[in-house]
């Protein structure tokens, strides 16, 4: 979900770019992580791309996850990584689109996505999907690390 700031600027970025979309999708495929992906709510009309994650991929504790995918033609984006836990959720967001108090490209940290902090990510559309990609590899990693710690 969008803050009002973030949701203002949207509206700056132009139109999905449902063929940068559809390319992040086929290539997001490849990756272990990833079950499937779609556009939501269908391709002739998509309002986003879900690349929905392995949730066997996971400790227990984890019930879901995905990657909320925004590629607009402007090159401007959002990528919002989603964890639902049984009474929780666990959520982060990148982003690169104009904002008042935030650098263009950025990062919202978990666990709720909120601030704004400056993001390495660059401008390409695989480049920030692999980053990504890579990112949620390493959350995965810390997920069995923290269950396989004694309580």
């Amino acid at each position: 979900m969008l803050d009002d700031d973030d949701a203002e600027t949207a509206a700056d970025s132009g139109r999905l770019d449902r063929t940068t979309m559809e390319t992040i999708g086929r290539r997001a495929a490849t990756d272990p992580l990833v079950e499937s992906w779609r556009f939501e709510p269908d391709r002739i009309a998509p309002r986003s791309l879900v690349l929905t994650l392995d949730a066997t991929a996971y400790p227990s504790a984890v019930d879901a996850a995905r990657i909320d995918v925004h590629w607009f033609v402007t090159g401007d984006y959002y990528f919002h990584y989603v964890e639902e836990q049984s009474s929780s959720r666990f959520q982060c967001r990148w982003d690169r689109h104009p904002k008042t108090d935030a650098p263009r490209s950025h990062f919202h940290p978990p666990p709720d996505a909120g601030g704004a902090e400056p993001s390495p990510l660059g401008d390409h559309h695989l480049d920030v999907l692999f980053s990504v990609l890579d990112w949620v590899a390493e959350r995965v990693e810390r997920c069995h690390d923290e269950s396989d710690r004694p309580a």
